[in-house]
């Protein structure tokens, strides 16, 4: 019996915790200041969500639905955003440092004070005035994508 609890209690010691948020729905709920730090949040919802000051750093939100989410002054760095829809999202003050935006649908969200230094845009539809915005202080390399970010909100 005690043979049995050290082998069990070795392993679950062993194995890595990763808390794992995925295909949850958080949608209208008010998570200011949540720590969602290197989170897998694949697929989960934040529908209309109060999300100001959230970190994200460095999770994985593949998929993931930000749709009217109010994303004010949250950290979204090095995090994993392919897929996502942000549509109608306000991202005022957001940090996207180094964040893949890959095929995400971001055409009615707001975009103002953001860092995207080494953000990648590609396939992300904007309205013009909101492109236009953000290639003012877009600079970089995604050092996932290896891609400019500049060249990937197709700035001029």
């Amino acid at each position: 019996m005690i043979t049995r609890f050290l082998v069990l209690f070795f392993v679950l010691l062993l194995v890595p915790f990763t808390p794992s948020y995925g295909a949850l729905d958080y949608g209208k709920q008010s998570l200011i200041g949540a720590d969602f730090s290197n989170a897998d949040l694949k697929g989960a919802t934040f529908y209309l969500a109060d999300l100001q000051n959230a970190n994200f750093s460095g999770a994985d939100l593949e998929g993931a639905s930000l749709f009217g989410a109010k994303l004010e002054k949250a950290d979204l760095s090095n995090s994993n955003l392919r897929d996502v829809t942000l549509d109608s999202a306000v991202l005022d003050g957001t940090d996207l440092t180094n964040s893949v935006l890959e095929n995400a649908f971001a055409f009615n969200a707001r975009f103002n004070d953001v860092n995207i230094e080494g953000a990648d845009f590609t396939n992300v539809p904007f309205r013009k005035n909101e492109i236009s915005q953000l290639c003012q202080s877009a600079k970089g390399f995604n050092p996932i994508t290896k891609r400019n970010t500049r060249e990937t909100l197709g700035c001029e």
